[in-house]
């Protein structure tokens, strides 16, 4: 069975929103992470502006919801628009049921990030459909997880 959350991407004060969203619900962030902390990604020098930007936050505000999101940075900044900045995120139970919604939910949309294996331990990727709705599908594998806390 999938679980549904709501993604949000900003442009730089993801940070600031989910202290502020945190200020109202309350709780406290499972993890949170910034592009800096992030392996090296094709030998690509990253300015420190951005390595200084949110790469994930969570944040559970119900026993069924969490509230996730990032900034956005580089080469993606310039397609970030107020509108396009929510994304619908599925988290699976297995890896088939994810490629199952995976490609059922992108067929005839643009895939932005196949399905694959992260450096943060998931199988993970993301589309927009054919509607321009912004997809994540993830599925956290418990032996993988378990290596990266």
């Amino acid at each position: 069975m999938a679980t549904v959350n709501v993604y949000l991407t900003f442009n730089g004060n993801c940070k600031e929103a989910f202290d502020f969203y945190k200020s109202v619900f309350g709780g406290e962030y499972p993890y949170i992470g910034t592009f800096g902390e992030m392996p090296p990604q094709d030998g690509k020098e990253m300015s420190q502006e951005d390595q200084d930007k949110i790469m994930h936050v969570s944040l559970p505000i119900s026993k069924e919801t969490i509230l996730m999101g990032s900034d956005t940075g580089g080469e993606w900044a310039s397609s970030l628009k107020i509108g396009n900045n929510i994304s619908v995120s599925i988290n699976t139970d297995s890896k088939e049921e994810a490629d199952k919604l995976f490609n059922g939910l992108s067929e005839g949309g643009k895939v932005t990030m196949p399905m694959e294996d992260t450096f943060w331990g998931a199988y993970f990727g993301m589309f927009t459909d054919k509607f321009d709705i912004n997809w994540m599908v993830n599925y956290d594998d418990p032996a993988k997880m378990q290596q990266h806390p």
